[in-house]
């Protein structure tokens, strides 16, 4: 009888280490939709690395990159070509919320993938060169006021990015149009910051996290962050907008989503690993090395607050002319 009981237990332990088997996927990938070196790589790297240290995957998550359109090419493949791959997440920002808010990703909505978890906020934030001549965002401004036509404005997105939206907003604070500044797209957000130390732009309207590898030489001064009040840690000496004079707050949310056909269960196992992985110390170390904030959502929660980011993104784009 004791042994009949002892393999009956044996055989529970095995049909439930089956069951867990099955959920995890064979494969897993990440997508970046930009070239290497800007937030979305960086947001990949941070799962990449963090799954792996708290063995959530057994073999290195792959990161692969698909530019074009802050997120848009990406979104599209996901849905229409590989909308049912398990171990299969993709990337997302604030930046492309506002694009999807814009019907910048063609005929798909915010409804069309299943959004599945945050890893944490970074803040906008106003960039030049070291030696610069503006050594504040007061001096840049009344530079930019005299004479809008002299000062270059470099970021990773098009006109009615996030990056274009925030430098939009500064124009406005000193009574500039935003049609009448100089500003130069590009694609990702290691882009503009090698223009901006090869002399090509004057000024870096970008992420906080993008900037950081090169924050500890003499290459870049970051004039303001768009945070409420002052970061923590090595950050704190970084001013804010608002105490220089310009109301500008910016918070930009990292996170992912999966394919629209992804099964529930799959679904629900990304969201179960997520949580367990955002508090652990390996996820908060690779997250803090990066410079994003906590800012932990998975499944509905996350849902709810993209939907109603995405309704806000549409009535500023609205204010600018961008939408309809």
């Amino acid at each position: 009888m004791k042994t009949f009981k002892t393999l009956l237990i044996a055989a529970s332990l095995l049909l439930c280490t089956h069951a867990f088997a099955i959920n995890v996927p064979s494969r897993t990938e990440c997508i970046a939709p930009a070239k290497p070196g800007g937030g979305f790589d960086l947001t990949c790297k941070l799962v990449q690395v963090s799954l792996l240290e708290t063995h959530a995957i057994n073999s290195p998550m792959r990161v692969t990159f698909m530019p074009g359109g802050v997120g848009a090419v990406a979104y599209n493949a996901i849905i229409a070509q590989r909308p049912a791959e398990p171990g299969t997440i993709v990337a997302f920002s604030g930046g492309s919320l506002l694009n999807l808010a814009q019907g910048k990703f063609g005929r798909y909505n915010v409804n069309d993938v299943r959004w599945l978890a945050s890893v944490g906020t970074d803040y906008g934030m106003i960039a030049v060169r070291y030696d610069s001549p503006y050594k504040t965002l007061t001096d840049l401004m009344d530079a930019f006021k005299k004479a809008p036509d002299k000062i270059v404005f470099g970021a990773g997105a098009s006109i009615g990015s996030q990056d274009w939206m925030k430098t939009a907003l500064l124009a406005k604070e000193v009574g500039i149009d935003p049609r009448k500044m100089r500003y130069v797209a590009f694609e990702g957000g290691g882009e503009p910051i090698t223009a901006l130390l090869g002399n090509h732009i004057q000024v870096v309207s970008g992420d906080l996290g993008e900037t950081l590898p090169y924050l500890n030489g003499d290459k870049i001064r970051i004039l303001a962050v768009y945070a409420d009040k002052r970061l923590n840690g090595n950050l704190a000496n970084i001013p804010t907008a608002k105490e220089q004079g310009c109301d500008l707050v910016w918070p930009v949310i990292r996170g992912f989503y999966v394919g629209p056909k992804v099964s529930d269960e799959q679904y629900q196992w990304w969201i179960d690993t997520f949580k367990k992985l955002q508090q652990t110390p390996e996820f908060k170390k690779q997250r803090d090395l990066r410079g994003l904030f906590e800012f932990n959502m998975t499944g509905n929660e996350l849902d709810e607050y993209v939907k109603k980011q995405v309704v806000q993104y549409h009535d500023m784009a609205k204010s600018f002319g961008l939408a309809k």
